[in-house]
């Protein structure tokens, strides 16, 4: 199996260009303030700085979602960009060797997966084009006002509202990823729109000046608000879930609130220079929908739940009412009773939220016990039995609610031994430990057969510390009847930060999943970071199945040289999965993956196959290589690997000492006898065996005896000079090389350096990036035409 090394400690993070404001974006809304100052400051008249200041903005959105409304199925995939990496880290100067882009997705005839795919794309180009009328229409109502009579302004505007004002409605409602709304989520809007619409109403009335109010003024203001609060609160609740449609929604408040605010200036007769004040909200509103048009086309996944406020539902619309009201005081000095009646009526709806959102808490609590196999209360619990003793899950949420400060962490259980459940007597004495280990005022429930939970007040810091007590408690042995029993364990925390309870649970659960995946046995601390790499693995473990039939894995070949004369000798095949979905995949992330899935088997035949077939046209055209392909001990232990082998060079004609099989000498401990076998049955077919990434230790010399192989390959780390100032250890391993009838192979050189130093140590091969970097097999083949093809 091809593997490579990553570099130790480093990360990679999906790139994350869609937060890096492009050129226009920037440009637009900074020129935009320009022409407003300038007809602040009557450098130019002020309606013309207005039409000046929207049509930029809605030319470039105009642009973009014309060409998004035009745009082919290829244009708005994929969802996220692949991320770069390489086998090595490049020496300084010198560019990293860069994967081929990933090819066009393949999909089969009659997939329901590619069928969704293209109806989104399709649905999306519509609204798009749509969404861009409702641009235009804005743009257009805001360039005629200037040049149109002050009589005729009001109804102008109040045209371009009602047209754009239908478009947006068109445009919104035919969305992508629209779902039906339960009954619990839609009267929870309704009662948000009406709360947040009669606190609009309420501050426009009091922001209007004194006197008759115009027909025009009172319909837009009163249609206005209400409309912009269902705009609003649909992009706040869509946020997360629909990130682009929130932005079109938020994009459609703006827009229409400026226009409205045109309207009520022009039929109030106020001056020119009031109309100002309409122009950042249409500048932004054009913008967000181009954005939120973008992000919906190009299927932008749903973001991390995180742990949002609720206090700008409850408390948003009052201090609007409120700031308001104190305006109109400070300025007409009384409000009358129809305007005290309509701000009194923000209280019912807010008091309405309220008992909403605990209603909210119970059912999550008595969901969540339910899900947990136990009973949603157990006010009752037997004092004698300590896991009945232990809250339940609804306890924990109830616990939960307000708290804006502590940690909550989630303790997972398994045998050591086997993996398997834990009986109930040793449950009993986890509970015991658990709540002796935590202090008085910490809440300790049970929330599945072998899953507790520990609620505490500490800060995260401290928490931890907690946690790692808690692990060296619950992982020391637990004395039962004929000798112990030992239990594996995985910790995680997150901090309670007063948002939603479930998600405080959700972020907990996820780092516990994380502890999991790594082994168990540690506590692992929630972050975002981690939350996108069990997404990323999510991914990988959708996406993998299949890619062998879909045609998505690849090899690339890195040279070997003789280090004297530098010429060709061999290469090294490394695996590369070109997913069009997730990008260019490298070994050290594919193959966890596979081997969770129980794919390594399937993965090494296509790529022994596959680097057999690359061999043999090496081999007709004259050049004779040898081809080293990397495998696991897993894959070793198969019974019929050896006879898989053989069968893969009789099918291409390759002389099997042409074939090199390479195993990683840090693996190969925990199954020694098992490795020996199988390499010693490749050896009498005539492969040859190699030992990869030797580390030179006391416990690799003891087994390098034993193990009957061909090449040893050693890393650049044993070049330089040994931390003692003793010689460097490659001339040790070479000299050991020389004795036991090896040749030595030294990778990842990076430098001229390195490679003079393992020349002089007497190594035969080498292979890096100062050599000759990982390539496809054409371009692997024009670079073997520089050389002779004499056999090596």
């Amino acid at each position: 199996m091809p593997v490579t090394r990553p570099v130790a400690g480093r990360r990679h993070r999906p790139p994350r260009s869609d937060l890096v404001p492009s050129l226009p974006d920037l440009v637009v809304p900074l020129a935009g303030g320009l022409l407003v100052l300038a007809g602040a400051a009557g450098l130019v008249p002020p309606l013309a700085a207005v039409a000046l200041a929207v049509a930029a903005g809605c030319t470039v959105a105009c642009v973009r979602l014309a060409w998004l409304a035009g745009a082919p199925p290829a244009a708005t995939e994929p969802d996220r960009p692949p991320p770069a990496a390489t086998d090595r880290p490049p020496p300084t100067g010198t560019e990293p060797d860069r994967p081929p882009a990933a090819e066009p997705a393949r999909t089969t005839v009659g997939s329901s997966v590619t069928g969704r795919r293209a109806r989104r794309r399709a649905l999306s180009r519509r609204c798009a084009a749509i969404l861009d009328g409702a641009v235009l229409a804005a743009g257009l109502t805001v360039a005629v006002l200037p040049l149109a009579d002050p009589s005729r302004r009001p109804p102008v505007a109040l045209t371009g509202l009602a047209v754009t004002a239908a478009l947006y409605a068109v445009a919104l409602r035919k969305l992508p990823g629209r779902s039906r709304l339960a009954a619990a989520e839609r009267l929870r809007r309704t009662v948000d729109v009406l709360s947040l619409g009669v606190s609009l109403v309420f501050t426009a009335w009091m922001l209007l000046p004194p006197g008759p109010v115009p027909p025009a003024a009172a319909t837009t203001t009163v249609g206005g608000a209400t409309g912009a609060a269902v705009l609003l609160v649909t992009a706040r609740a869509d946020r997360r879930r629909r990130p682009g449609p929130a932005r079109c929604f938020a994009g459609a408040a703006a827009s229409l609130a400026g226009l409205a605010l045109l309207v009520v200036l022009f039929a109030y007769g106020a001056p020119d220079r009031a109309a100002l004040a309409a122009a950042p909200p249409l500048l932004a509103g054009a913008l967000l929908t181009a954005d939120g048009a973008r992000r919906t086309a190009a299927g932008e996944r749903p973001r991390p739940s995180g742990f949002p406020a609720v206090w700008p539902a409850l408390t948003a619309p009052a201090g609007i009412a409120a700031l308001a009201a104190g305006h109109h005081l400070w300025t007409v000095g009384e409000i009358a009773a129809p305007a005290i009646a309509l701000g009194l009526a923000v209280i019912p709806p807010m008091v309405l939220r309220e008992l909403l959102a605990v209603a909210d808490q119970r059912r999550h609590a008595d969901r969540l016990a339910r899900d947990a196999g136990m009973p949603a209360r157990a006010d009752v619990r037997p004092a004698t039995d300590p896991l009945a003793a232990l809250a339940d899950p609804s306890d924990l949420l109830r616990g939960l609610v307000g708290r804006a400060g502590g940690a909550l962490l989630v303790v997972d259980l398994v045998g050591a031994d086997d993996g398997t459940v834990v009986n109930r007597p040793v449950l009993v004495e986890v509970a015991r430990r658990l709540r002796a280990g935590c202090g008085p005022g910490d809440l300790v429930a049970r929330l599945a057969e072998a899953e507790f939970a520990v609620l505490t007040d500490v800060g995260p810091v401290v928490a931890y510390a907690l946690g790692s007590r808690l692990l060296a408690a619950l992982t020391e042995p637990y004395p039962r009847e004929g000798g112990v029993t030992r239990l594996r364990v995985g910790i995680g925390l997150a901090e309670t930060t007063g948002g939603e309870p479930a998600d405080v649970l959700r972020a907990a659960e996820l780092a516990r999943r994380r502890a999991v995946q790594l082994g168990r046995d540690r506590v692992e601390w929630y972050d975002a970071y981690l939350e996108e790499q069990l997404v990323r693995r999510l991914d990988l473990e959708r996406e993998l199945p299949g890619a062998i039939a879909r045609g998505e894995l690849d090899l690339v070949y890195q040279p070997v040289l003789t280090l004297a004369d530098r010429q060709p000798v061999g290469t090294e095949a490394l695996l590369r999965w070109r997913s069009p979905a997730l990008g260019t995949v490298l070994p050290d992330e594919l193959l966890p993956v596979a081997a969770d899935l129980d794919l390594l088997g399937e993965v090494g035949r296509w790529v022994l196959d596959r680097a057999c077939r690359q061999l043999a046209d090496w081999s007709y055209g004259g050049r004779e290589l040898w081809m080293a392909v990397n495998v696991t001990p897993r894959e070793l232990a198969a019974p019929d690997f050896v006879a898989r082998t053989a069968t893969a060079l009789a099918a291409y004609d390759v002389s099997p000492e042409r074939l090199v099989v390479e195993v990683a000498e840090p693996a190969v401990a925990a199954e020694l006898p098992t490795v020996v076998a199988r390499l010693a049955g490749l050896r009498s077919l005539g492969v040859r065996t190699a030992l990869d990434d030797f580390r030179a230790e006391h416990a690799s010399l003891a087994q390098l005896r034993r193990l009957p192989i061909d090449l040893l390959k050693v890393g650049p780390h044993l070049v330089g000079p040994a931390p003692d100032g003793n010689r460097p250890l490659i001339d040790v391993v070479a000299n050991l090389g020389d004795r036991l009838g090896l040749e030595v192979v030294v990778e990842g050189l990076e430098s001229d350096v390195q490679v003079t130093g393992a020349r002089r140590a007497g190594c035969r091969y080498g292979q890096g990036f100062a050599l000759a970097r990982p390539a496809t097999a054409e371009r692997v083949e024009a670079w073997f035409e520089e050389f002779g093809s004499a056999p090596r």
